[in-house]
C-alpha cells in the first residue's frame, strides 16, 4: 500500500502531462486614435456673485499708554499795580486836661549871653 499510492500519482502526472493544452492568446485591443480639434464653443455666462461674508469680531483693548514726562516750570508773573491809598483815618478822642503844676521855688534859671563874632 505504500507504493500503490506513489505509483498512482506518478500515473495521473503522465496522464495529464500528454493532454494537448491549447495556447493562449491574447485579445487584440482597438484604441482609437484622435482626430482634429472641433471649433472653440461660446463663451459661457457670467456666475452669480457669491454672498457677502459675516462681519469678524471686534478686537481685543490696546495696552495702556506710557505716563507723559512732567511739564516745565511756568514763567513768573509780572508784578501786580499799586494798591489804593487807604481813607484818612478818624481824629482821635481828646487826651486828659494836664494836672497844675508846682509853682517854683528856690530854682535860678541862667540863659547864655549871644557869642563874639569874630
Amino acid at each position: 500500500m505504500k507504493y500503490s499510492i506513489i505509483v498512482s500519482a506518478a500515473l495521473a502526472v503522465m496522464a495529464l502531462s500528454a493532454c494537448d493544452r491549447q495556447p493562449v492568446v491574447a485579445p487584440v485591443v482597438t484604441v482609437p486614435v484622435p482626430g482634429p480639434a472641433g471649433a472653440t464653443g461660446a463663451t459661457g455666462s457670467t456666475g452669480s456673485t457669491g454672498s457677502t461674508g459675516s462681519m469678524g469680531s471686534t478686537g481685543s483693548a490696546g495696552s495702556t499708554g506710557a505716563t507723559g514726562s512732567t511739564g516745565s516750570t511756568g514763567s513768573t508773573g509780572s508784578m501786580g499795580s499799586t494798591g489804593a491809598t487807604g481813607s484818612t483815618g478818624s481824629t482821635g478822642a481828646t487826651g486828659d486836661t494836664g494836672a497844675t503844676g508846682k509853682t517854683g521855688g528856690n530854682t535860678v534859671v541862667i540863659v547864655p549871653s549871644a557869642p563874639a563874632s569874630n
